[in-house]
């Protein structure tokens, strides 16, 4: 059996989700779909697919269902999980090269172009913000910290209880792994914005969690993740 599962957690993406879907089942890994409570066509989608899915009653956030997922995935024995946007920008087809730099301590993040033709310039510069303040938080340079095609080592990561509910969770997850240790590994991944490309990002209220979320990491930075992390170099000499 594979040691690695496949989670999308979806949300009201109807119009990519099957596509999606499809072509992750080609790759011949297990596959888990979250369906945060979606009121569209999502729930025939799964039904007709045919695949392994849990549902949310109701709409609770995607740190949610990334929690809800990667909690599954480790209840079934997995030791790894790849985790994938429903609504398109992701090329299924790049999770090969991601899954060929997985590591028992590392955690795999699908580095996308951010100067790609269709890149929306507020998504340029929302990922140069948080690659800004994630640097500062871990003294660590990743070129891309809000992608959401990644490898996690499920033995390895933080306790899932530290997720928020919405986007800012996949945030929390790589600064505290850096400051636990792990090996963050960039990975260059292609990226599209289909015209059926359905984004629930809120740009006002979700950019105001992060800049709250921000400023409470960079004070657990200074009582916690630098001490942690000088630790972590002192035990490794």
């Amino acid at each position: 059996m594979s040691d690695t599962i496949v989670i999308i957690p979806t949300y009201n993406n109807a119009l990519t989700l099957e596509d999606v879907v499809k072509r992750c089942l080609e790759l011949g890994l297990p596959l888990l779909v979250i369906d945060d409570g979606s009121t569209d066509g999502t729930a025939c989608i799964l039904e007709t697919l045919d695949v392994k899915h849990l549902t949310h009653e109701k709409n609770r956030g995607k740190g949610v269902a990334l929690r809800t997922g990667l909690r599954e995935a480790r209840k079934q024995g997995y030791r790894y999980a790849v985790t994938i946007d429903s609504d398109g920008q992701h090329y299924p087809e790049d999770i090969p090269a991601l899954l060929e730099a997985k590591g028992e301590r590392t955690l795999v993040v699908g580095s996308r172009n951010l100067k790609a033709d269709g890149m929306p310039s507020g998504n340029s510069f929302a990922n140069k913000f948080s690659n800004f303040w994630f640097r500062l938080q871990t003294l660590h340079n990743l070129p891309d910290t809000q992608t959401g095609l990644r490898v996690y080592p499920l033995s390895s990561i933080p306790g899932l209880w530290l997720l928020t509910s919405r986007y800012e969770a996949e945030l929390t997850l790589l600064v505290f792994s850096a400051w636990k240790g792990l090996k963050l590994k960039p990975v260059p991944v292609r990226v599209a914005y289909p015209e059926d490309r359905v984004s629930h990002f809120r740009p006002f209220a979700d950019f105001f969690r992060i800049s709250v979320l921000n400023t409470v990491l960079c004070i657990f930075a200074l009582i916690y993740g630098y001490p942690r992390m000088l630790l972590n170099l002192i035990l490794r000499k």
